[in-house]
């Protein structure tokens, strides 16, 4: 593992204790793509299947994580909120939960440019679930420069 995906994994652990809980962990990190990984078993609902909050708490932790890194990559030093996110079941999860996101170069420029220029920037990720995928969310993530 890199330095910084041992970094931020740790941020994650220390700064959301339930990350710790759900057994959360980041299996890829590149400049504009992560891939996270939580076992089944502390995750799991009656049916024997993905819990639908930890699916989508995990999904946003994916997407929240991604966002902290591109700005850590583009020395952006501000505060990171989740503005929105929305989540879109379509089959249930009944392995390992599996995550991913990756933000266009594009949209990461755009960003970072906002975020220089008027002290605030938007980020609109959308994390798969799964392979086919058995979800999909949209978050939108702003960045807020420190004062």
């Amino acid at each position: 593992m890199t330095d910084h995906l041992l970094e931020l994994q740790q941020k994650i652990r220390t700064g959301i204790p339930l990350s710790e809980t759900m057994e959360f962990e980041i299996a890829e990190l590149t400049p504009n793509l992560i891939r996270v990984q939580a076992p089944l078993a502390p995750n799991v609902n009656v049916h024997g299947t993905g819990f639908a909050g930890s699916i989508y708490s995990i999904a946003v932790l994916a997407g929240w994580a991604l966002c902290t890194h591109i700005m850590n990559v583009r020395s952006m030093a501000g505060d990171l909120v989740v503005a929105s996110a929305e989540i879109k079941y379509r089959a249930p999860v009944t392995g390992e939960i599996l995550c991913s996101s990756e933000a266009s170069e594009a949209d990461c420029r755009a960003f970072q440019t906002n975020f220089e220029t008027n002290g605030k920037g938007r980020l609109v990720l959308s994390v798969e679930v799964g392979e086919s995928p058995s979800a999909v969310l949209l978050g939108t993530y702003y960045a807020v420069a420190k004062a």
